[in-house]
């Protein structure tokens, strides 16, 4: 995701007149020491904000950025982490990582663009970049890129068909990372610049705690429920998306917006509220759907939930225990498993 500290960066830049190289991490396979996505901007001067991996990696990307400087030619370049690119610079995690490095002139249209991308991070909208790389095997010389607003509307160049922008939007929803796709023999890079993944944590006690903080370590929104104002606050959850205290938890999901991007969490102090929520919970198109309890408290709730009229399917939908099998114990070592859980469902998804 292109975060906002990149979009901080680069405005005042171009706003000096002054071009820059964003160094974006768009593939990684095995060991390497970054995510696909991680970004590094370099300026003329050599200095540089962000990260693409650190070490012998991010050395290799700031050399090959005074290349892009000098020559006006954006490239794509893989470092190989287990092959002679890490021997001959003592790297042993292994893996292989593509960056792009692109550079971004004061063109009023690149203004244009990342400061409309700044305004919407800021404001939470979900939104994404298309950067059009040209004809596949051409040098990368002039790169058009357009944002792609919630509403549909579009900031910058984009010279395609129609049909061509619907295409790379979808492949831009679907994944977390940027995406680097052909489309009739011409390159584009598509990236969501969005966190679309929430999370919803149903209870406000300990373990929601270390689950809220973790999850948002990960890039989840986190959107903590609960009807006890004394734990419900952001005294105790400072870095959640949005903490609310509700009145009960039979109404808990009035003026949620879940669907399949979203993830419950039903961590409530008392089995009856957890099957408040769980009913409720299973009636949204909710991607995810997990409860902290045992394997006979699983069982009972299922037996009563098919009693009631709940269906086969709609009961097989929700994870109790929830969390990964890690022999937790502790509530901080059980928030560790839950939030794996969450990456490996989310990862499941494709996002």
């Amino acid at each position: 995701m292109l975060i906002s500290w990149a979009a901080d960066t680069i405005c005042p830049v171009l706003e000096r007149g002054e071009e820059l190289v964003l160094a974006t991490v768009i593939s990684k396979s095995g060991s390497a020491p970054c995510l696909a996505g991680s970004k590094m901007i370099v300026h003329g001067d050599e200095t540089s904000v962000g990260t693409i991996g650190g070490g012998a990696l991010e050395a290799e990307g700031q050399k090959r950025a005074g290349d892009v400087f000098r020559s006006g030619v954006s490239q794509i370049f893989t470092f190989d982490l287990s092959g002679r690119d890490a021997a001959s610079m003592s790297m042993i995690c292994g893996g292989r990582v593509e960056i792009f490095l692109e550079l971004i002139d004061a063109d009023p249209a690149n203004l244009q663009v990342f400061r409309g991308l700044r305004d919407a991070l800021q404001t939470g909208e979900k939104c994404f970049i298309v950067t059009d790389l040209g004809e596949v095997g051409a040098d990368i010389r002039r790169i058009n890129r357009c944002l792609v607003r919630q509403d549909g509307t579009v900031t910058g160049v984009f010279n395609h068909p129609e049909p061509w922008l619907a295409t790379l939007a979808e492949q831009a929803h679907r994944s977390t990372y940027p995406v680097l796709t052909t489309l009739e023999r011409r390159r584009f890079l598509v990236e969501r610049c969005y966190t679309p993944s929430t999370v919803y944590i149903f209870g406000a006690g300990h373990v929601s705690q270390h689950v809220a903080e973790l999850a948002g370590k990960i890039a989840f929104q986190t959107f903590v429920l609960d009807d006890r104002e004394e734990f419900a606050n952001r005294e105790r959850f400072a870095t959640a998306s949005e903490v609310r205290v509700i009145d009960s938890f039979a109404d808990c999901f009035s003026g949620l917006e879940v669907g399949g991007d979203s993830y419950v969490v039903i961590v409530t102090r008392g089995h009856a509220h957890d099957k408040v929520v769980l009913e409720q919970a299973l009636q949204t198109g909710a991607g995810y759907i997990g409860m902290l309890g045992s394997r006979k408290k699983s069982a009972e709730i299922r037996k009563a939930l098919l009693a009631e009229g709940f269906g086969e399917e709609e009961v097989g939908r929700f994870r109790c225990p929830i969390g990964l099998d890690i022999g937790a114990e502790t509530t901080a070592e059980i928030a560790v498993s839950i939030v794996a859980e969450l990456i490996q469902a989310r990862a499941e998804r494709g996002e």
